[in-house]
């Protein structure tokens, strides 16, 4: 069973008191929606761990930018600390992104991608898509589009030509402008 995941995170216990903006990027570069949320208060940091790294990825003043290619088989998050630099890119596979009453979505297909400044590069939850597929909560074609595109997007990564990178900081500055 495929999870959607919406661009408000309507459901985040761990936030307690947020602010949200979303919009439609237009330009050479990105045209769909993205959308940002200014975590001002949580119960509890989040940390995960990366190798030896130690990352503090959800406390209060982070900000969590995210885009929502319309015609992409992924969704990429951009998390930034309090001091505004990017702490890591999370990239998330997915079937595909949508749009509900305003409100972008993705259905995840489970394969993650995380990017540290450092440029070193983690899959996460491939567990989990042999999981589903061994299950049949997702057939043969989700799983080869799965691994497709998490390679295609790895590749794009480690090639320097994963362009939303690039584009973060100024999409975050569009959205801090809206946030309400």
């Amino acid at each position: 069973m495929l999870k959607r995941k919406y661009g408000d995170y309507r459901d985040w216990k761990r936030v307690t008191q947020k602010r949200f903006a979303q919009t439609i990027i237009s330009s050479t570069d990105f045209e769909d929606y993205a959308t940002l949320i200014d975590i001002v208060q949580v119960t509890d940091p989040l940390f995960k761990k990366y190798g030896e790294s130690d990352v503090c990825i959800v406390d209060n003043g982070y900000k969590w930018l995210q885009h929502f290619p319309l015609n992409e088989k992924y969704s990429l998050t951009t998390m930034f600390n309090s001091k505004g630099e990017v702490i890591q890119w999370y990239i998330d596979i997915c079937k595909e992104n949508g749009v509900e009453k305003n409100v972008p979505w993705m259905d995840d297909l489970f394969i993650d991608i995380v990017v540290l400044p450092s440029g070193k590069v983690f899959h996460l939850d491939t567990d989990e898509l042999e999981e589903a597929y061994q299950q049949g909560s997702i057939n043969k074609q989700l799983y080869d589009i799965a691994w497709n595109e998490a390679n295609q997007v790895t590749k794009l990564i480690i090639n320097g030509d994963f362009k939303l990178f690039d584009l973060a900081n100024n999409h975050k500055h569009i959205l801090e402008q809206k946030l309400n």
